[in-house]
């Protein structure tokens, strides 16, 4: 893993997130976590490599008006009072409407040996409705990393500064939102997902939603910090979600060969084998048995006989 950097960024940020900051970081060195890795994913263009740059409090990773996303993946190492933070920045794993192999692969070969504590999976809250595309997205995940990745997942919607449409209030359309994402991850991951953390939960769902505005036009309140409609200064509070899920009771990811290999399709032959060997015994072997002892019985006996 790459020497971390000092984290000069946080002293950019204002007073008050500083400080909720450091305490995060404390609270997390005191359960004797001295490191943290942040494993970022979902489509292209929706803010993933910007949402770094924003907790990280520096241009850590190239944005750009003209490419939606990083072309491969990149950990971006911040050290600060003996605590390391890692964030691995993905390319979108989505390609003209289809999922990208390609890019998965490049993915999955970046974090090979790599232990994974968080994934946030990054989507757009202005985004009215979720399709096909995002089952498939939910599943490919799945299978490169197993349905316990889920539980150490947060759902991350970018473009938090909006107003909603049809006469809703901001926290119903988010509600709206957050349900129905965590409905297709929900049914994408497979049972078991459902098991509740200890800390809060969304809508009755484990994994928790955090809101997230990257634009310089975002609101802020008397002690400059980046503030979401409901007033939430939005860093702190998207720090704090990923430390309570990292210290959650789920076991964090370490991605080895086995895992990025996935099921040996000989392996799971094997359990059908004695199966197969029961049918053709009781089916095949047994009715030939019979058929020759009828065909004998049947059979004119010799005159010697």
């Amino acid at each position: 893993m790459a020497t971390a950097r000092e984290w000069v960024g946080i002293q950019k940020f204002p007073l008050a997130t500083q400080t909720a900051l450091l305490e995060i970081l404390g609270t997390l060195k005191e359960k004797e976590m001295d490191s943290l890795t942040v494993l970022v994913m979902g489509k292209g263009g929706v803010g993933k490599s910007s949402t770094v740059n924003s907790i990280i409090g520096e241009r850590a990773v190239a944005v750009s008006t003209f490419q939606s996303d990083v072309p491969r993946p990149v950990m971006v190492s911040r050290e600060r009072s003996g605590f390391t933070l890692n964030i691995i920045d993905t390319p979108g794993i989505v390609e003209g409407g289809y999922i990208n192999d390609q890019a998965l692969e490049l993915i999955k070969r970046f974090l090979l040996n790599k232990t994974i504590d968080v994934l946030l999976y990054v989507d757009r809250l202005d985004s009215y409705r979720v399709d096909n595309l995002d089952k498939q997205i939910v599943k490919v995940i799945t299978e490169s990393f197993g349905k316990e990745i889920w539980r150490k997942g947060v759902v991350v919607l970018t473009h938090a500064q909006l107003t909603p449409p049809d006469c809703l209030s901001y926290e119903d359309f988010f509600a709206r939102r957050s349900d129905a994402i965590l409905k297709v991850i929900d049914s994408g991951a497979g049972a078991g997902v459902g098991a509740p953390f200890r800390k809060r939960e969304v809508l009755g769902h484990a994994i928790p939603v955090a809101l997230v505005e990257n634009s310089t036009r975002c609101n802020k309140n008397d002690g400059e910090e980046k503030i979401l409609p409901n007033g939430t200064s939005w860093i702190p509070s998207i720090v704090k979600t990923i430390a309570e899920v990292a210290t959650n009771e789920s076991k964090s990811i370490l991605v080895d060969q086995k895992l990025i290999d996935g099921p040996n399709a000989n392996e799971r032959g094997k359990m059908f084998i004695p199966l197969i060997l029961a049918f053709q015994y009781f089916f095949v072997v047994k009715r030939v048995q019979s058929w020759i002892k009828d065909d004998i019985a049947k059979a004119p006996k010799s005159s010697w006989e």
